[in-house]
């Protein structure tokens, strides 16, 4: 991964309409976006406390 990538997609299915999980590379906060035609949809994704998930292969996710 080239160091000045801010966000990396690490996960990603569907065609016409797609869901992807992508991965801010600084604090490792996980982000869901929902594509469809020329609709788009993003949001954090969060634990049950309200907390963010991190994606803890991430080197510099802070541990909570």
């Amino acid at each position: 991964m080239a160091k000045d990538k801010r966000f990396e997609r690490v996960y990603k299915e569907g065609g016409m309409s797609s869901r992807e999980i992508w991965v801010d590379t600084e604090t490792g906060v996980q982000y869901f976006i929902f594509s469809a035609g020329y609709g788009m949809s993003m949001t954090p994704l969060i634990d049950p406390e309200g907390k963010p998930l991190l994606y803890r292969r991430t080197p510099n996710a802070p541990e909570y």
